[in-house]
């Protein structure tokens, strides 16, 4: 069964599957680009083009969603799939049901850095961003492509709605809340709660391989995960349209300060938008 990790997008979810892939997929924990391909992204058009689905009919792909994530569930072996959709009900399709999932784990941040962030990774300003926080409730759809995860469709919907729509999971006991901003400061506390969760879902004793977790936090540092980029690439960094380069997705990690990045008009808009959740998310 799959724990999701699911955020919406430049909120903390590629460290989250960092430290899990890192713990998971090595055998000493030391983290490197290639032992995040383990977990998934969902949705992703190759799983529905392996079932003969039409990926430009998004009709037929919502319909089997469902169906798709059954033709990758193990029922014996815990999966993790990535993912930035929010927990929809689209026409009577599910985004996933309890047949399926073990479990959720939340990465949200403070949507001021979001906004920072995803003003780099999509090339646009950062009042523009602000604008795709609160609108915008899709992303992708591009099938014609080259890159696979930017030819499905996800429905992220706004930033507020991507982080309510999860709590759903809190009613069955199997949701778990990580803010970005611990992640940061408080590494190693913030992955053992993760492991914890997880263990408690799969129902077994927890026992912590603790030479393992001083590899992984050591491995995922920003500085270390940055100059991996630099030296190898890492394919989730998006090309600049003008000068056909890579954008670095490893940009500013903890120096992304919104209090020294943002205009005061935008971070009232941000705060306006989102002032309920900033609020109980303690941002504000």
């Amino acid at each position: 069964m799959f724990v999701w990790l699911a955020s919406y997008p430049k909120s903390g979810n590629t460290l989250v599957r960092s430290l899990l892939a890192s713990y998971f997929f090595s055998k000493d924990g030391i983290f490197n680009f290639d032992l995040i391909k383990n977990i998934k992204q969902f949705p992703h058009a190759s799983l529905f083009e392996r079932l003969g689905v039409n990926i430009k009919n998004e009709k037929e792909v919502i319909k089997n969603y469902i169906k798709v994530q059954e033709s990758i569930n193990k029922k014996n072996e815990v999966q993790f799939l990535k993912t930035h959709s929010y927990l929809f009900n689209i026409e009577g399709n599910n985004f996933t049901n309890l047949d399926n999932s073990l479990g959720a784990i939340y990465v949200v941040r403070d949507p001021r850095n979001v906004v920072t962030s995803a003003a780099n990774f999509l090339n646009i300003s950062p009042m523009d961003a602000a604008d795709h926080l609160i609108h915008t409730t899709q992303l992708g759809g591009n099938p014609l492509g080259s890159n696979l995860p930017d030819k499905s469709i996800v429905y992220s919907g706004t930033w507020n709605g991507n982080f309510n729509s999860w709590k759903s999971f809190k009613s069955q006991g199997k949701y778990l809340l990580i803010k970005y901003e611990d992640l940061i400061f408080n590494k190693e506390e913030s992955l053992k709660k993760i492991l914890k969760f997880i263990y408690k879902l799969k129902n077994i004793n927890f026992e912590i391989d603790e030479t393992k977790v001083k590899n992984v936090i050591q491995s995922t540092s920003f500085e270390n995960m940055k100059n991996l980029e630099k030296e190898k690439g890492f394919e989730e960094a998006r090309i600049n349209i003008e000068t056909k380069e890579k954008i670095p997705f490893f940009n500013l990690g903890p120096k992304n300060d919104w209090k020294k990045l943002l205009d005061l008009e935008v971070i009232k808009k941000i705060e306006k938008a989102f002032k309920k959740e900033m609020k109980e998310l303690e941002y504000l």
